[in-house]
């Protein structure tokens, strides 16, 4: 693993990147919720990406991999202005956003800030306003009381032996930064891969967003048996066909 580059954004978080040269439209790797650069996807793309000679970034969100900063302080806007600020110094051009999950979400946010740097987006089992319908939405009353009293609950994961923190700083800033609540258009070619087995992202918050987004190039495929990952063979494959897909449209 050769070691990344960084890049200081303009609120003073340190971000760890990797970045490779080629041409344009260049791609974005956005990652998920404790995810991180070095995640099978975004190793993938990148390989891909090479082969291809396209330009592709990815880089870990502040208090996530190897960025500076702890997870726990951190929240959506944060996230999203980390990513911002990445595109904005480290790319030329529009991009297009390839979002896994959180990255997804991120990835709206991106495309109704700054939508002259987009060129088009693909959503793997992408995962907007999760903090409030699906986090907040299942807390129990007293998970509830708990995040407002103390600021934070540790919830187990399926992905590691570190539960997730979440704090009450995340949940109120993500009300901040919802998506499907307001007009959300998106003028560029769109593709959302989502599995049918996916435990995190139920099938109804794609079609929610192909419902509510307005656009006149959105496909949801669905694929069944895929799980939240994305990270078999087969699926890897498929987020290639979609990039390529948006790239020639």
């Amino acid at each position: 693993m050769t070691a990344p580059q960084f890049l200081t954004t303009p609120q003073g978080r340190r971000l760890a990147y990797h970045q490779s040269p080629g041409a344009g439209p260049g791609v974005v790797f956005l990652g998920g919720f404790m995810s991180d650069m070095e995640g099978t996807k975004a190793v993938h793309l990148a390989a891909w990406a090479r082969a291809q000679g396209r330009a592709f970034l990815r880089f870990d969100y502040s208090g996530h991999g190897q960025s500076a900063g702890a997870f726990a302080d951190g929240c959506i806007g944060d996230w999203a202005a980390d990513a911002a600020a990445a595109i904005t110094a480290l790319t030329e051009g529009p991009q297009v956003l390839v979002g896994s999950s959180m990255g997804g979400w991120i990835a709206l946010l991106l495309a109704r800030a700054m939508p002259d740097r987009v060129a088009g987006l693909v959503g793997i089992a992408a995962a907007p306003d999760f903090t409030e319908d699906s986090m907040w939405a299942g807390f129990t009353p007293a998970q509830r009381a708990e995040v407002l009293d103390r600021g934070r609950i540790e919830i187990p994961t399926d992905y590691g032996d570190t539960p997730y923190t979440i704090t009450r700083r995340l949940i109120e800033d993500g009300r901040e930064n919802l998506v499907l609540r307001e007009a959300l258009p998106l003028p560029f070619p769109v593709r959302l891969l989502q599995g049918t087995a996916d435990a995190d992202v139920d099938l109804s918050v794609p079609l929610r967003l192909v419902e509510h987004a307005e656009g006149a190039d959105i496909r949801l495929t669905l694929v069944k048996g895929a799980d939240h990952r994305f990270s078999e063979p087969d699926t890897l494959a498929l987020i290639e066909t979609a990039i390529s897909e948006v790239l020639t449209r």
